[in-house]
């Protein structure tokens, strides 16, 4: 607890002190790349001895404002604090980098919006539980330049593994760390909110070509968690070594990466392996040891398998630009995973990126987004089994859920812009009976509106 107040303190004297920075005189705020400027040359002197220190906060007004669960509207925040040490310019360490970082995190009334929605995918990229917490904290070792790099320490699967750049215009959860892997993994995986201990190794053979693996703790909660894995883990501290061991890997090929050449463009292919036991998603044991639905009344253990994995593809490319840096990207991801022990067996999800759109409006980025989330065979077949066994007809079976979302970020300022939002969610939680409707008909489709703010200090 003594730890925890002091990164607490820390933080927010670190905070105070950025925001009341004072800039330089001859620093214009509007094209500035941070609110509170250079600190009077501070920062360039810090960044000189391999010091930066940044400061951004993230805040969201989002609503359902039609079907979902239940209508309502929510505000959250995010303020972050990171810590990059350049160990090279500070000690003489060679090849050395650190870097820490952590969130305060707040919403009213403690009602984020999937709270309205019931869906598998959060609307929101930033909603967690309302907490001060460590996020990730590493220290990376490159050897040859940058052909080979090591990293060791509390780490987030999602800051490298399964990204698109053009899908991170989008505010939508499942563009970023995928219903795939959050609704699958142990505990959501070891993405946003809840990074873990873990070992990552990027190896560069060519200008093209990137391999990555990782190595993760299987359980974000840690041990003899049976509440919500956030709970167990509130601070970010409890850096858990549980629940079995979570391989990933993938490997790059970009191309016209360079300034001048073609069409950028970058191909991934990657999968993961967990280790530990995974519930099936039909059957269980009843209290005779025999093999049974989970629907039926005599159910009473989990049937287990052993492992996890699963596999995915990703294509991130420029269609079009100009000179003046206007530009047309397109993306699509895809992916799958074992049916039995799996909620989503096959996942995929696209859209666009258009930088510039609106003349005059350089830097301004509209982005649209769908993705769609199948639910494995034996859920469904777990809610056939229901039907039967209730004799009623009228249970719902799972099928999908699909995402929809058209996004419209306006750069104000280098250190501030304005993202106004709408998502249309067909089948949330994939079509599943609406625990907020006495009738007992299932989740309407959702219409979640809002608008983001974004300041970088």
């Amino acid at each position: 607890m003594k730890m925890l107040s002091g990164v607490t303190a820390t933080a927010s004297v670190l905070g105070i002190c950025l925001a009341g920075a004072p800039a330089q005189a001859s620093d214009d705020l509007w094209t500035r790349d941070t609110l509170t400027g250079d600190w009077g040359g501070s920062r360039s002197d810090l960044s000189a001895h391999g010091v930066d220190i940044g400061l951004a906060y993230v805040g969201e007004a989002l609503g359902d404002v039609s079907g979902g669960m239940k209508r309502g509207w929510s505000y959250e925040g995010r303020a972050e604090l990171d810590l990059d040490l350049d160990l090279d310019k500070l000690l003489g360490w060679q090849g050395g980098t650190a870097h820490a970082s952590v969130f305060q995190i707040h919403h009213t009334n403690g009602t984020p919006a999937a709270t309205y929605t019931g869906s598998l995918a959060d609307p929101s990229n930033i909603e967690a539980r309302q907490a001060t917490r460590l996020y990730t904290l590493w220290l990376q070792q490159d050897f040859f330049g940058d052909a080979i790099s090591v990293r060791a320490g509390q780490l987030a699967a999602d800051d490298e593994f399964l990204t698109s750049e053009t899908a991170g215009s989008l505010i939508n959860g499942t563009f970023g760390w995928p219903v795939l892997t959050s609704a699958n993994q142990t505990s959501g995986g070891p993405g946003y909110p809840l990074p873990t201990p873990g070992v990552r190794v990027a190896v560069e053979p060519t200008e093209s070509i990137t391999i990555r693996a990782g190595v993760f703790s299987g359980d974000p909660a840690g041990d003899d968690c049976f509440d919500d894995a956030q709970v167990c883990n509130k601070h970010g501290t409890t850096f858990s070594m549980s629940g079995g061991t979570l391989w990933m890997g993938e490997i790059q090929y970009a191309i016209d990466q360079g300034e001048g050449e073609g069409l950028p463009g970058v191909y991934k292919l990657g999968g993961w392996y967990e280790t530990g036991n995974f519930a099936d998603q039909r059957y269980g044991f009843d209290s005779g040891g025999a093999l049974v639905s989970q629907a039926d009344p005599g159910f009473a253990e989990t049937y287990d398998h052993s492992g996890d994995h699963g596999i995915y593809a990703i294509a991130d490319q420029t269609v079009w630009h100009d000179k003046n840096g206007h530009a047309l990207s397109i993306f699509a991801r895809t992916g799958g995973a074992p049916s039995d022990r799996n909620l989503v067996s096959f996942y995929a999800d696209g859209g666009l990126g258009y930088v510039g759109l609106i003349p005059g409006r350089d830097n301004d980025t509209l982005a649209l987004g769908v993705a769609y989330m199948k639910i494995s065979g034996d859920a469904r077949n777990l809610d056939r089994d229901t039907q039967a066994l209730t004799a009623d007809p009228a249970y719902p079976l799972r099928d999908h859920e699909t995402v929809f979302e058209l996004s419209y970020t306006a750069q104000v300022a280098p250190w501030w812009s304005v993202q106004p939002d709408f998502q249309y969610i067909v089948h949330p939680g994939g079509h599943v009976t609406n625990p907020e409707d006495a009738s007992g008909d299932t989740i309407d489709n959702a219409t979640v509106m809002g608008v983001r703010t974004s300041f970088t200090f």
